[in-house]
């Protein structure tokens, strides 16, 4: 396909799947990192009503900023991975105690907030700041793998963002990524997203029986108050993952033993 017929597909893609998010509605870079972060691992329909609650909580960086660990912990309640909402709190602390509230510009610099990675600064340099940047995630991958690489195996992101940067709709390419998002998304539900020939790609671990389960129980229990490590055992039926979860947790800086009571970081 010519890299100007992909584009005219891509535009009419995204006209035809567009999905309204409030963080679209919405561009300020603490919107879009919120986003950002939730939606790792997190359908975008489980992601929409948290993040509403969580915006009506901490409304900007310095209100989350503000913020006990233990608070923006119980607001995360639901999503997974709290380790997420650590680094979100992190950041926030970091934009407004080191940077005086204002918000990195660059790649280089989006990168130096706890939990931003080179994909994660793309986006927010592209959703916020209207800026070219190329970044890769599995919506984009699903859309550049049908088009693109049929019949290819074990594709590297190396040569997603040579094409991505050949065909990137670089005057306007907020929305173009929307585009290519929600036409990824359409791709998936179809069965079409051919994601496993990333090279890449790591399917997600069973939920159940893993560690992370545990670990998941264990900041929901805490969500409630403190609890003695006794009780809290016996809240999430202990078995052989308790004492990892916990210990890692303990060492995450999510959850804190203070004598015989344990309690989430504050």
């Amino acid at each position: 396909m010519k890299h100007d017929e992909f584009r005219e597909l891509i535009w009419q893609k995204g006209r035809e799947f567009y999905r309204d998010m409030p963080w679209r509605q919405d561009t300020r870079p603490y919107y879009v990192l919120v986003s950002e972060l939730m939606l790792q691992q997190t359908q975008v329909e489980r992601v929409i009503p948290k993040f509403d609650d969580f915006i009506a909580a901490f409304p900007d960086e310095r209100a989350l900023a503000r913020a006990s660990l233990a608070d923006v912990l119980r607001l995360w309640q639901g999503l997974g991975y709290n380790v997420r909402a650590k680094y979100l709190h992190e950041a926030a602390k970091r934009v407004v105690h080191e940077y005086d509230g204002v918000w990195p510009e660059t790649i280089e610099e989006l990168q130096r907030l706890p939990g931003v990675g080179p994909n994660t600064a793309g986006a927010i340099m592209a959703y916020v700041y209207n800026s070219p940047a190329i970044f890769v995630e599995t919506n984009i991958r699903s859309v550049y793998f049908h088009h693109f690489f049929e019949g290819d195996v074990a594709v590297t992101d190396h040569q997603l963002r040579a094409k991505l940067g050949e065909t990137l709709d670089r005057e306007h390419p907020r929305e173009f990524y929307w585009a290519l998002m929600d036409y990824g998304s359409w791709l998936k539900r179809q069965g079409l997203g051919k994601i496993g020939l990333s090279r890449h790609y790591k399917k997600q671990s069973p939920l159940e029986g893993s560690v992370r389960q545990v670990r998941g129980r264990i900041v929901a229990a805490l969500a409630g108050g403190d609890l003695t490590e006794e009780i809290l055992a016996r809240v999430v039926e202990r078995d052989h993952r308790f004492d990892l979860a916990l210990a890692g947790l303990i060492r995450d800086g999510l959850v804190m033993r203070r004598g015989t009571e344990v309690h989430l970081t504050k």
